[in-house]
C-alpha cells in the first residue's frame, strides 16, 4: 500500500499539471482574445483543413459508391414539380384555350376549371413548399457526419478509420473544451451582470453593461467554433431601432450579439433561463413579459413603442418569423414589429451546412439534445449582413411593411421569399387562405363589381 503513495502522487501531480496546462492556454488563446474581439486565424485555419479533408472524403466515397453501384445521397431538391410564377387566372385561360372553344373572355363556370383545383392539390402535397422548410437538408457532400448522410455504407478502410478519428476528436476533445468553454461564458454573464445590476444609473453601468455582455457572447459564440462573416458593418443598429433578421436557430442571438449590443425581447423562464434573465435584465433593459402577457398584443406593443422612444436605449433585437427555418427561405413576418412607427434595421444571416447545420426542429429535437449535436459538429459558420435601415413610407400597411423588410433579407442572404406562416409548423392551414383563392375564382367567373355595374 505504502509502495504505491508515490504512484499515486505522480498522477496527481500530472493531472494537476495537465488541467493547468489546459485552463493556461483556454485562458490565453480563447478565452482573453474573445474578451478583446481579436482572433489568432486559429479558426480558419481548422476550417481550411476542414474543407480539403471533406474534399478528399466526397472524392472517395463517390468512386466507391460509383464502383459498387450504391446510392449516395438522399435526394433533396427545392422543388420536385416545376412551377412558373403564374397567376390563377391566367393557368384556367391556357388550360381553357388547349381544350375548349368557347372564347376565353367569357364569364362562365366550365366543368374542366375543376382539374386546374385538382392539379394544383395533388402538386402541393408532392411537393409541399412549407413542410420541408422545417426540415434538414441533405448536403451534396459529405463532411464526415453521420447525421449528414443516412445513406453511408462502408467504402474502405481508409475512409472508415478517418470516419472514426473524426468522432473521436468531436466527442473526447471538441466536446469538453465546448462544454467548458459554454460554462465559463454564462458563468461570467450571469455573475458580471449581476454585480453591474447594483451600480446606480449611468454612464458607468451603461458601458460595463454592454461590455459585460459582448464578452460573454464571444466566448460563447468561441463554445461553438464559430467563424461568422460580418458584411456592412457601418449598417450596424443603432440606439432607438428595431433589429429583425431572419430565424435559423436559437444561437442566432449570440451570433448577433457577439458584434454589437441588443436589447432582448422574450417570455421569462424557469430554471437555468430564468437565472439568466433575472441577471441580464438587472444590467441593462431586456423586454420580458410574463407567459400572461404573451397573447396581449397591445400590451407588449406599448412596451416596445416605450423602449424604442427612448433613445439612450439599446436596439431591441427580434426574430418576426415567430419559429426556426432550415435555413433555405424567410417565412411570413408577424406585423407586430412593424406597427410601432420605429427604424427596422433588417439583418440577413446564412449558416454554411457544410461544417454543422444549425437549424433548430424543435418539433423533433429538444433544446439539450439539439445544443449536443451543435456542440459536436465540427463548427458553426456563417455570414452577417446588416442592410441600410428602413422606414415605413406613408401609404405602407404594417404587413406591407414586413413584406418589403422580409423581402429585402431573402435578397441579401439569397433565401427563398415564402408568404406562408412559419406557424403553419405546427398549426392548420387558416381559413383566410382558403377564401382567398375561392375569391379569385370567384372574381374571375362572376367579375368585379365595377366590372357588373358596367354591364
Amino acid at each position: 500500500m505504502f509502495l504505491l503513495l508515490p504512484f499515486d502522487s505522480l498522477v496527481v501531480n500530472l493531472l494537476g499539471i495537465s488541467i493547468t496546462v489546459l485552463f493556461t492556454l483556454l485562458l490565453v488563446f480563447i478565452i482573453v482574445p474573445a474578451i478583446f474581439g481579436v482572433s489568432f486565424g486559429i479558426r480558419k485555419v481548422y476550417m481550411k483543413t476542414l474543407l480539403k479533408i471533406f474534399q478528399w472524403a466526397t472524392l472517395r466515397i463517390e468512386r466507391g459508391a460509383k464502383e459498387k453501384n450504391h446510392p449516395l445521397y438522399k435526394p433533396y431538391v427545392n422543388g420536385i414539380i416545376a412551377k412558373e410564377p403564374t397567376s390563377l387566372e391566367e393557368e384556367i385561360k391556357e388550360m381553357r384555350r388547349s381544350g375548349s372553344s368557347k372564347a376565353l373572355d367569357t364569364p362562365e363556370f366550365e366543368l374542366s376549371d375543376i382539374f386546374y383545383f385538382c392539379r394544383k392539390g395533388i402538386e402541393t402535397i408532392m411537393d409541399d413548399e412549407v413542410t420541408k422548410r422545417f426540415s434538414a437538408e441533405e448536403l451534396e457532400s459529405w463532411n464526415l457526419l453521420s447525421r449528414t448522410n443516412y445513406n453511408f455504407q462502408y467504402i474502405s478502410l481508409r475512409l472508415t478509420v478517418l470516419w472514426g478519428l473524426g468522432v473521436l476528436i468531436r466527442y473526447c476533445f471538441l466536446l469538453p473544451l465546448r462544454i467548458a468553454l459554454a460554462f465559463t461564458g454564462i458563468s461570467l454573464l450571469v455573475t458580471g451582470t449581476t454585480v453591474v445590476g447594483y451600480l446606480p444609473n449611468g454612464r458607468c453601468k451603461d458601458f460595463l453593461s454592454k461590455h459585460v455582455h459582448l464578452m460573454c457572447y464571444r466566448i460563447c459564440v468561441r463554445a461553438l467554433t464559430a467563424i461568422i462573416t460580418y458584411h456592412d458593418r457601418e449598417n450596424r443598429p443603432r440606439n432607438g431601432g428595431i433589429c429583425v433578421a431572419n430565424h435559423t436557430s436559437p444561437i442566432d442571438v449570440i451570433i448577433l450579439a457577439s458584434d454589437g449590443y441588443y436589447a432582448m425581447v422574450g417570455q421569462i423562464h424557469g430554471g437555468l433561463m430564468g437565472v439568466i434573465q433575472r441577471a441580464m435584465v438587472k444590467a441593462c433593459p431586456h423586454v420580458w413579459f410574463e407567459r400572461s402577457e404573451v397573447k396581449d398584443r397591445h400590451l407588449v406593443a406599448r412596451r416596445l413603442t416605450e423602449h424604442v422612444q427612448d433613445k439612450s436605449k439599446l436596439p431591441i433585437l427580434i426574430f418576426p418569423e415567430g419559429t426556426c427555418i432550415n435555413n433555405t427561405s424567410v417565412m411570413m413576418f408577424k406585423k407586430g414589429s412593424f406597427e410601432i412607427g420605429a427604424t427596422v434595421y433588417p439583418v440577413a444571416i446564412k449558416y454554411d451546412p457544410q461544417f454543422g447545420d444549425a437549424f433548430w426542429n424543435s418539433s423533433k429535437y429538444g433544446m439539450v439534445t439539439y445544443l449536443l449535436r451543435m456542440m459536436t459538429s465540427w463548427a458553426i459558420v456563417c455570414s452577417v449582413w446588416y442592410l441600410p435601415p428602413m422606414t415605413r413610407q406613408p401609404e405602407e400597411d404594417a404587413v406591407q411593411f414586413a413584406n418589403r423588410v422580409k423581402s429585402a433579407i431573402a435578397r441579401q442572404g439569397g433565401l427563398v421569399d415564402l408568404l406562408w406562416d412559419g406557424g403553419l409548423k405546427r398549426e392548420k392551414v387558416k381559413d383566410a387562405f382558403k377564401e382567398e383563392q375561392q375569391k379569385l375564382y370567384s372574381k374571375m367567373i362572376v367579375g368585379s363589381h365595377e366590372d357588373r355595374s358596367r354591364s
